[in-house]
């Protein structure tokens, strides 16, 4: 239940709050800080958009060492950890001093690496500020980095002492960032609650009223299956869910566009493939398999999967963490709101996925 319109979730080893004044609440988690050494990490856009709103919300952070980096999951790399760690011994950071990461998912998964790494772990507090980072990179623990083109290939599990959920953050978002994070969303309803699903379907990014509802309902949801499989040995593997494939068509997208796709864009075009294989193998309805398809593909502008990618994308496939004893493995659907994780697909009906989706995109173009 809110109090003093904040809602608080507890996780497996820290809480969240999320409410416009989730400030006043950071303001007491800061207290043991008073005398230490701490630090914001921030990329170009919160630096613009949110630290100003941040250090007035928060005047004892008034002190803080900001440190900049460049956005984008192109710059998620071990590269930038060393030079943040370097930094962070140059200010002559200590084991108590504490790292606020302000931003969004790149923000959260390498400060979340950073903090925990350096000097054998500092404290750390989490306030993403886009949609994506406040339902999925809020809840977990999972922090890390990508590797040679491999998504998060090396990080530890480690949670933030506090997560603190500005919903007005969003303001500051365009569209293709909130619907990035809208597909995470989508992606909850379909591997644990219909209902949820149903609402999704509605529509509930244009109007800010619903803002606090969603990421609530998604966090409870992601939060539900956490506590139960912190470290991912089963039932989290339900969260892979649509990230399989999207995983691999991020990392081709990195590599080979001038203008990447976001993480839940590439997410949205996997949910409709392993939706495909779902339908193959886990007996997912044909008509649910459409009604999937059809709401993904209204929401997201069309992406043509390269066919002379393929082989790439099955090579990105093959190294993905979540695989066991060389098999490719899938989280797939029965039905909408219920999902299996290690169900291991063959290559040639993952190919079929992916010509599916492309055919797809034909028929919305004719």
């Amino acid at each position: 239940m809110p109090i003093n319109n904040i809602v608080n979730i507890k996780t497996k080893a820290s809480e969240i709050f999320i409410g416009e004044g989730v400030f006043n609440v950071l303001t007491e988690y800061l207290r043991p800080y008073k005398n230490s050494k701490i630090f914001i990490l921030v990329d170009e856009n919160t630096l613009e958009n949110c630290i100003p709103e941040f250090l007035i919300q928060n005047k004892a952070l008034n002190n803080a060492e900001i440190l900049e980096i460049d956005s984008g999951e192109e710059h998620k790399t071990l590269d930038i950890c060393y030079e943040l760690w370097k930094t962070l011994a140059d200010y002559k950071a200590d084991r108590s001093s504490l790292l606020i990461n302000l931003g969004g998912g790149v923000i959260a998964d390498m400060g979340g690496f950073i903090a925990s790494t350096y000097k054998r772990g500092i404290d750390f507090i989490n306030v993403p500020t886009t949609l994506l980072s406040q339902i999925d990179a809020s809840v977990g623990g999972k922090t890390g980095v990508d590797f040679e083109g491999l998504k998060n290939i090396i990080g530890v599990f480690n949670e933030a002492k506090g997560v603190f959920i500005y919903p007005d953050f969003l303001k500051t978002l365009d569209k293709r960032q909130m619907l990035s994070g809208y597909a995470e969303a989508l992606k909850h309803g379909l591997i644990k609650n219909k209902k949820y699903w149903n609402i999704l379907k509605q529509g509930m990014l244009s109007d800010s009223e619903n803002w606090v509802e969603l990421i609530t309902t998604s966090i409870n949801i992601k939060n539900e299956i956490v506590i139960n499989d912190p470290l991912e040995r089963g039932e989290r593997k339900l969260l892979n869910f649509g990230h399989t494939i999207g995983h691999a068509i991020e990392s081709c997208s990195l590599k080979n566009d001038k203008i990447p796709l976001l993480h839940g864009e590439a997410i949205a075009i996997g949910m409709i493939c392993e939706s495909y294989i779902s339908n193959s193998v886990t007996e997912l309805s044909a008509g649910e398999l459409l009604q999937i398809s059809s709401l993904i593909l209204s929401l997201y502008q069309p992406y043509q999967l390269d066919e002379s990618n393929f082989h790439q994308l099955i090579e990105l496939m093959e190294h993905d963490k979540k695989n066991e004893n060389n098999k490719i493995n899938f989280t797939l659907l029965s039905e909408i709101g219920k999902a299996h994780f290690n169900v291991n697909i063959d290559v040639d009906l993952i190919l079929e996925s992916l010509n599916y989706y492309n055919s797809l995109l034909e028929k919305e173009s004719a």
